[in-house]
């Protein structure tokens, strides 16, 4: 058992847990991930670790309210307990020998973005972050990020924070202005990072993309998670999740991670129903 011991609203939909994990806060590093389980008849899934502390022996993970387990995990508080809490799994994202990246975040995937400009620029790298939200009520890591990079752009869909416009109108200025990066990191939902790769494609940099497909095993036994990266098979949970953003079939990986969104809906509400009953 794996108790929460911090729990924080970052928006209405997004929400922050540090669980007491010390195994797996031994040997976490950016970029991976781990897979648990609310209770012993709970669905399995992964969720990328967005920090961890070793001294304390905790891990902190920041989920958003998609679907019925989160939904069961957003109700838990404090002092509570998950019943799995497995990883580290997956491979760390490659940081030693960069000196100027570029860190693209959209959404929720700001949450897996910032431990990774973290390290980077406690490794001494010149980190520029762009995070892009639809709205200013949906904006989560701000402070962190401005303290993890040496510029930092937020925008904005609706321009109520920040800049107006998507995440690929900055890094397209910054790049126009002259800036020249060693890499491109991007992590959020599926259609932006599928741009941010058209737009770096276009003037040569290399870019590295994080995925986050259906998943159930984590170990690569299932297929679940299996994507195509330059013609060939691969699977995120053991051969990723980060991948060459210019080689990832990112209209394939769109269909399949559709392909459960019905069933997922009516186990959302089927679970808001349950909830709501033991409510009275």
């Amino acid at each position: 058992m794996y108790k929460i011991l911090e729990k924080r609203e970052l928006n209405p939909t997004v929400t922050l847990m540090e669980i007491e994990a010390p195994l797996v806060a031994k040997k976490a590093e950016p970029g991976q991930f781990i897979i648990l389980r609310t209770d012993e008849n709970g669905e399995r899934i992964p969720l990328t670790i967005a920090d961890f502390d070793r001294t304390k022996g905790s891990v902190t993970i920041i989920f958003q309210i998609v679907g019925a387990t989160t939904k069961k995990l957003s109700m838990l508080e404090k002092g509570d307990y998950l019943h799995d809490f497995v990883g580290p799994l997956g491979k760390k994202t490659h940081t030693q020998g960069l000196k100027k990246v570029a860190v693209v975040g959209g959404g929720v995937g700001c949450a897996i973005a910032y431990p990774v400009a973290k390290k980077l620029h406690e490794q001494g790298c010149e980190v520029h972050a762009i995070c892009g939200f639809r709205t200013k009520d949906l904006v989560i890591l701000k402070e962190e990020f401005e303290k993890a990079s040496s510029k930092f752009v937020l925008m904005s869909d609706d321009g109520t924070i920040g800049e107006k416009g998507l995440v690929t109108d900055a890094l397209k200025k910054l790049i126009e202005q002259g800036e020249k990066y060693d890499e491109v990191i991007t992590i959020g939902p599926l259609i932006m990072m599928k741009f941010v790769c058209a737009l770096t494609k276009e003037y040569g940099i290399k870019t590295v993309a994080s995925m986050n497909p259906v998943m159930i095993d984590g170990t690569g036994m299932c297929g679940g998670c299996r994507l195509s990266v330059g013609g060939k098979t691969v699977f995120a949970c053991v051969d990723g999740p980060e991948f060459d953003g210019h080689l990832i079939d990112f209209d394939e990986a769109m269909a399949r991670s559709n392909a459960y969104g019905e069933f997922e809906r009516h186990k959302y509400e089927a679970t808001c129903n349950l909830f709501k009953k033991e409510a009275k």
